[in-house]
Formats: C-alpha cells, structure tokens, sequence
C-alpha cells in the first residue's frame, strides 16, 4: 500500500503530566512528506544516527529506542540493528564516510559490495536521526547535612530539558529523500527535598522516542 502526495506537513502536539506536583512533558511532531512511501513484507527499515557533528553526536540508545518501537505492535516493521548494519556495510557507514545526501548514496549503491549488502538486509528505507537532548535553565539549591541525631537533605531545584530530533526517510528504490519528521520534546523537572530527595523527572527523550517511533511506523507504512 502506497501514500501518494505531493509536499505535505502536519503537526501533532501531546501534553503529558506525571504526578500532582507534576513533571509535564509537551512533545510536538511535525512531518513534511515529500513523495509516495509502502513498504512490503519482506523488505526492510535501516536507522542510523547521524555522528558528523563536532559538538554532539545522535546517541546510540536513542536509535535503538526508536527501532525498538517500530518493530513492535500493529502494523510491526522489520528493522535492521543499526550496529548490525555498520559492520556488515564497512567502511561505507562510517562517520566519516557516511553519505551526507540522496545524490552520495546514489554514489554508493554502484560500488557491487554495497548494492549487495542492500540486497540482503532487504532494506527499503534507511532513517537518518539527528538530534540531542539539552538541559536547560537549572534554578534552586538543595544542602544536605550529617549531625549526631541524623542528617538530611532541605531545598529544592527544578530545570528544563529539551529533546530534538529530525529522521530523515530515504528511499533506497528512487535513491530519493521522501520526507522529514522532527519531534520536539520539552519538560520541566523538579527536585524537592524535605529530608529525603524527592525526584520527578519529565521523561522527554522516552516520549520523543516514543512518538517518533510511531509516526515513523505511519509514515513508512504509508498510512
């Protein structure tokens, strides 16, 4: 089953509230479709992370987190371990060497190893993640201190965290870049002490991955 379109963007936003005190999550996605996306039993979806940058790179866990997700459930996507691919596409996929555009896979795909390698692993789309999680505008203080009868802790501290990430889908069939999908998942946590700690934390990466994951699932399905 193939969606058809021409350039297309939509947005999605949810708001996620952990507790009465509470650590809220706002996660916002934004898809721009370029071209028609189906994806057939035995073929295959490769997710990299992109690595290039020189002041941060796309972690690991967070790729997985995402082919995690896209391999389970309704509508379930066979994908191939990123690692797994790395190895078996030596030295292509490398950092260093990774294709930066459609037109450098294109490129690639006329070297017979790679062509071959493709092949085997099935793959229809290879997924681009890039992005990172930032902490942002920590305020408050907590002291802890140990006496004769006891110690504790007193204070209280709350920051920001900022998860953005882009996937970029591209097809290997037309060697095309058939859309993009950005999550942008933001929170704020806190850290009360009265005695003990007290940690609530907005889990922004967890949702990011989460609502990435299924759009991408949409997306590639053609849904």
């Amino acid at each position: 089953m193939a969606k058809i379109s021409g350039i297309r963007t939509s947005r999605y936003v949810l708001l996620l509230c952990a507790s009465l005190f509470a650590a809220c999550t706002s996660t916002t996605v934004d898809e721009f479709r370029q071209g028609e996306t189906g994806i057939e039993n035995h073929e295959s979806v490769v997710i990299l992370g992109r690595r290039q940058a020189s002041d941060y790179e796309t972690r690991s866990e967070f790729v997985e987190c995402v082919g995690d997700r896209m391999a389970r459930g309704e509508n379930a996507i066979n994908v191939i371990p990123e690692q797994e691919f790395i190895d078996a596409m030596f030295p292509w996929f490398e950092p260093r060497t990774a294709p930066l555009r459609t037109r450098d896979l294109e490129q690639l795909m006329a070297e017979d190893a790679v062509a071959r390698t493709m092949g085997e692993f099935g793959i229809r789309y290879i997924v681009w993640l890039d992005g990172y999680t930032e902490t942002t505008d920590r305020q408050g203080s907590i002291s802890c201190t140990i006496g004769p009868g006891g110690g504790g802790c007193f204070g209280f501290g709350t920051w920001e965290d900022d998860a953005n990430f882009d996937a970029r889908v591209w097809d290997v069939g037309s060697l095309t870049n058939v859309g993009t999908i950005n999550t942008d998942a933001t929170g704020q946590s806190y850290l009360p002490a009265l005695v003990v700690p007290i940690p609530l934390i907005a889990r922004v990466e967890a949702n990011a991955c989460n609502r990435l994951a299924a759009q991408l699932k949409d997306f590639v399905n053609g849904s």
